[in-house]
Parts: C-alpha cells; sequence; structure tokens
C-alpha cells in the first residue's frame, strides 16, 4: 500500500482515535503519513526574546501508513488494485458495486 498512496492522495482513517475522519496526505515518509485535520497535538513554545511571544500552536502529527486507507467519493475507505491498460502503464482502480472504477494511473 505504501507506492499506492501519495501527497495530495484523499484518505480516510481505519483505526485510532480519529477512525472514519477523512483528510487529504501532507507529506509521507517510509510507514509514516501527516494527514490534514488528523491527529492534531498541541505544542507549547516558551518565549525566547523580548520580541517574539510565547504561544500554543497544533500541529499534524504523522500516523502509520497502515492506519490509512484510500476512499471514495463517499469517503468510504477502499482497496486498491493494480492492473495494466492498453498503453502499458499501470493504474490504480477500486470495486465499487461490482464496477471498475479508475483512481489513478501511476
Amino acid at each position: 500500500m505504501s507506492k499506492r498512496l501519495k501527497k495530495n492522495d484523499k484518505v480516510v482513517v481505519i483505526t485510532g482515535n480519529d477512525k472514519g475522519r477523512v483528510g487529504k496526505i501532507l507529506s509521507k515518509q517510509k510507514d509514516r503519513v501527516i494527514v490534514q485535520g488528523i491527529n492534531v497535538r498541541k505544542r507549547h513554545f516558551k518565549r525566547r526574546t523580548q520580541e517574539t511571544r510565547s504561544e500554543i500552536i497544533e500541529i499534524e502529527r504523522p500516523i502509520a501508513l497502515s492506519n490509512v486507507s484510500a476512499c471514495n467519493e463517499k469517503e468510504k475507505p477502499v482497496r486498491l488494485k493494480v492492473r495494466m491498460n492498453q498503453e502499458g502503464k499501470k493504474e490504480l482502480y477500486y470495486l465499487d458495486e461490482g464496477k471498475e472504477i479508475l483512481y489513478r494511473v501511476i
């Protein structure tokens, strides 16, 4: 699954505190992804100089790639499959009510 999902893909969280929430992948490391609006934590910053202020900011923290799944238009998790098209390029698709729906060309 790690090679199938990439930046700006829409995903749904399938386990954890944010189960069922949908977001866009902001960045991806080896086995972790940062999803917009998911796993948000507060970070406290101390005042360093006279000009700066102390503040509390909210940032998204990485979650395991195995805890997210690609989603369809109805924001339901789907399993992506790979096939070759006529030009010899790989296509990602999923099944929705027995119909094959194209997700993206790799």
